[in-house]
């Protein structure tokens, strides 16, 4: 059992800059991945960053480039850094983590949510 708090978010203009955080109850070592997703009025979830086990980074190609995300394993906290933000990154920004299951299975834990808001 896991819960995913996100917090950060807020509105900014065009140009600025916010970290997201997301704070898991339990240790995070055993995840395959932690992410964050996004998703817009009338949009699809798509998926914005990820950070696997060993540390390996991808980002979407709408955000490469000014979207970081990075991992406190200490902290149990995900980050996500974005900057240079455009009015279409404005969203609701998901915390995701995938948790392996033996025989080939696995459980998707997601957070609550926090709206990110980025004004012209």
């Amino acid at each position: 059992q896991v819960q995913l708090v996100e917090s950060g978010g807020g509105l900014v203009q065009s140009g600025g800059s916010l970290r997201l955080s997301c704070v898991a109850s339990r240790s995070i070592f055993r995840f395959n991945y932690m992410g964050w997703y996004r998703q817009a009025p009338g949009k699809e979830r798509e998926l914005v960053a990820t950070i696997a086990s060993g540390g390996s980074t991808s980002y979407a190609d709408s955000v490469k480039g000014r979207f970081t995300i990075s991992i406190d394993n200490a902290k149990k906290t995900v980050y996500l850094q974005m900057n240079s933000l455009k009015p279409e990154d404005t969203a609701v920004y998901y915390c995701n983590a995938k948790d392996l299951i033996p025989y080939s299975d696995y459980r998707l834990y997601w957070g609550q949510g926090t709206q990110v808001t980025v004004s012209s």
